[in-house]
């Protein structure tokens, strides 16, 4: 499959991050790209600066930093941001004009134009909204963009609640435009949002772009009853940890270890930072919190225990490679001995793939929709 996308008048070398030769064929833009960039240049050819949310692998950025705009790009994802300075850089666009946020970071207050690829979550889309609403000047075009599919009666209520009037476009190459305007006037919305945990005197606060943000999610609760009980275990990595309740949980049986929170979310870190500070501020000190790439420049046989419930999407599109990214580098992080210990949905058939990798696997519990899997680190494995 080609990486050569044709944005406007320009063509690019653009590829999806981290770089899997496996899934070529994953395309690094959509249509909504490309409907997005047509639209900008036939109603704003004046434009100057640009904020752009959500632009997941950097296409958005590399063709208006190409046309020498001012662009600012917002986005939860430490992978996207990877991605966008990647792309930059392959296509040899300079970036002097180019400057990169967090989704809890403050929004440039001055700006042209702001597009908004529409995110999978309504929260996170209302969040982001209700932080433009705060930032915009009365009258600056907000022009969202998504398949077809993914506009809902909810999304275009949420531009009109936040943003101002709000109009829908034709759809073009199945993808669709939301076209608003800045009525002036911060409209809050309420993240983060917390609610008890279940036989427990926590309490779990979520940011808007987190997994199961309401309440404890059906994974979890089963992966509870399989957690790690010891004082052995001195470095414990919960991967992928969304708020972090699987390391918090793990931290209360294993008071001794220190618990690193490893998400490629800023929202899912900082809520994991704001559980471990509320519910055992005592233990603080004990956790480290990384936005990363799954283990991408870990040190090498540095943990004793890697959690994991593995995604199985990237964006819109399903995909086994993240997996297959954090076993491998759960692997090499793991000292001699050491254990991989995952939940993950019956049908994906981790335990072949950790059989593989790790040479063995056992079956610690099942139901009807999880199993959850162990597998050690020996010598000798590949």
């Amino acid at each position: 499959m080609t990486t050569q996308a044709t944005l406007g008048d320009n063509t690019f070398t653009l590829e999806r991050f981290p770089l899997d030769q496996k899934n070529r064929s994953l395309q690094a833009w959509d249509s909504a790209d490309e409907y997005l960039i047509d639209y900008v240049n036939e109603h704003y050819p004046d434009c100057r600066s640009l904020l752009i949310l959500n632009d997941s692998f950097g296409a958005l950025s590399c063709y208006f930093s190409k046309q020498q705009l001012t662009v600012c790009s917002v986005n939860d994802s430490y992978i996207s941001h990877q991605a966008a300075a990647y792309n930059l850089a392959e296509n040899k666009i300079t970036t002097t004009a180019f400057s990169q946020l967090d989704s809890l970071s403050a929004l440039p207050e001055q700006v042209d134009l702001v597009l908004v690829k529409v995110p999978r979550t309504l929260a996170f889309l209302q969040y982001q909204l209700s932080e433009l609403s705060e930032v915009l000047a009365p009258g600056t075009p907000v022009i969202g963009a998504a398949k077809t599919k993914d506009v809902h009666n909810s999304t275009i209520k949420a531009f009109e609640n936040f943003i101002g009037e709000t109009k829908t476009s034709l759809a073009v190459k199945k993808s669709r435009l939301i076209i608003s305007q800045a009525a002036g006037g911060y409209k809050g919305a309420d993240f983060p949002v917390s609610w008890p945990l279940e036989g427990t005197d926590f309490t779990i606060s979520n940011h808007a772009n987190v997994f199961s943000r309401d309440s404890l999610d059906i994974g979890a609760r089963f992966f509870f009853n399989y957690l790690p009980q010891t004082n052995k275990a001195k470095n414990i990595i919960d991967l992928g940890c969304g708020n972090g309740v699987v390391g918090l949980m793990t931290l209360a049986r294993c008071p001794n270890a220190h618990i690193s929170f490893v998400d490629e979310s800023y929202m899912a870190v900082e809520s994991a930072r704001l559980n471990i500070e509320l519910n055992m501020e005592d233990k603080f000190e004990q956790c480290t919190f990384i936005e990363n790439d799954c283990l991408t420049d870990f040190e090498r046989e540095s943990a004793d225990i890697v959690l994991c419930n593995p995604p199985f999407h990237q964006a819109q599109a399903v995909t086994d490679h993240i997996a297959w990214q954090m076993f491998k580098q759960a692997k090499d992080t793991l000292k001699e001995g050491g254990e991989l210990r995952i939940i993950g949905n019956r049908h994906l058939d981790y335990h072949d793939k950790l059989n593989r990798m790790f040479g063995n696997c056992t079956l610690l519990g099942s139901n009807k929709k999880f199993v959850v899997l162990s597998a050690t680190k020996n010598s000798g494995t590949l």
